[in-house]
C-alpha cells in the first residue's frame, strides 16, 4: 500500500465557489502536489461556522499533512480555524490577498444596507473579532498583489495604495507570517496567475518564497 501523501486544500474567497480555485489547483498538481478545492457558503454562514466546516473537511481527508491555501476571505476562514482547532494535521499556510488587518473596501461597501448584506456574516464577524496573532506550529506565508484594478476601486475610490484592486498591501500584513512577497497581480488575477502558483508551491515545499526568481 502506498504511503499517504500530504494534501493541499485551496479555499476560495467571498461570493465565489471552489471552482474558481481550479486554475491554481491544476498548477499545483502539475508541480507535484496533491490538491483539492474546498467550497463553503461565504455569505450565509459566520466565519466561525465556516471554520468549523473546514476543520471537519481537513480531518476527513485522513492525510498526515494538510497544507492550506486561502484566497481573500478563504484565508480568514483558515486563520479562524487554526485559532479554534488544536488537533488539526500539520501543514503550511499560504494567504493570497487575505485582509487580515481589516478591509477598507469592505467598510465602504457596508455603509449601505444592501452592501452590508452582500458582505455577509463571515466578513462582518472578522471585522469585529480580536485578531489572533499567534498560530503555534504553523508556517504562514503571505502573497500580496500590487496591480490596482478591481471592484474595490469602484466601491472605495480612496482605497490606499499599494493595493490589488480590492485589498491593500498593508491589510495583508500579519505578524505571524514567516515570509511574504508582493507580486504585480490583481485580487482576482491571483487565481489565474502561474507566478502566484509558483510562489505558493515554493512556500509549501520550503517554508519560504522564491525571492531569487520572483518573476518566474
Amino acid at each position: 500500500m502506498a504511503a499517504a501523501r500530504a494534501i493541499t486544500v485551496l479555499v476560495h474567497g467571498l461570493w465565489t465557489h471552489g471552482l474558481l480555485m481550479e486554475p491554481q489547483r491544476r498548477f499545483l498538481v502539475r508541480a507535484g502536489f496533491d490538491a483539492v478545492a474546498y467550497s463553503y457558503p461565504s455569505v450565509r454562514l459566520t466565519l466561525t461556522e465556516n471554520a468549523g466546516r473546514l476543520a471537519h473537511f481537513a480531518h476527513a481527508l485522513n492525510a498526515p499533512v494538510v497544507h492550506l491555501v486561502g484566497h481573500s476571505l478563504g484565508g480568514l476562514v483558515i486563520l479562524r480555524m487554526l485559532e479554534r482547532e488544536a488537533a488539526l494535521p500539520p501543514g503550511r499556510v499560504v494567504l493570497l490577498g487575505s485582509p487580515y488587518g481589516g478591509t477598507h473596501s469592505g467598510r465602504s461597501l457596508a455603509a449601505s444596507t444592501l452592501g452590508a448584506r452582500m458582505l455577509g456574516h463571515s466578513v462582518r464577524e472578522w471585522v469585529h473579532l480580536n485578531k489572533p496573532t499567534q498560530f503555534p506550529g504553523r508556517e504562514i506565508g503571505v502573497i500580496a498583489g500590487t496591480r490596482s484594478v478591481g471592484l474595490g476601486r469602484i466601491v472605495a475610490r480612496d482605497l490606499p495604495v499599494p493595493n490589488d484592486g480590492a485589498v491593500t498591501v498593508a491589510e495583508t500584513q500579519i505578524a505571524a507570517a514567516c515570509d511574504r512577497i508582493e507580486l504585480p497581480v490583481t485580487h482576482t488575477g491571483m487565481l489565474l496567475s502561474r507566478r502566484v502558483a509558483h510562489q505558493t508551491g515554493a512556500f509549501l515545499r520550503a517554508g519560504r518564497f522564491d525571492h531569487v526568481a520572483p518573476e518566474r
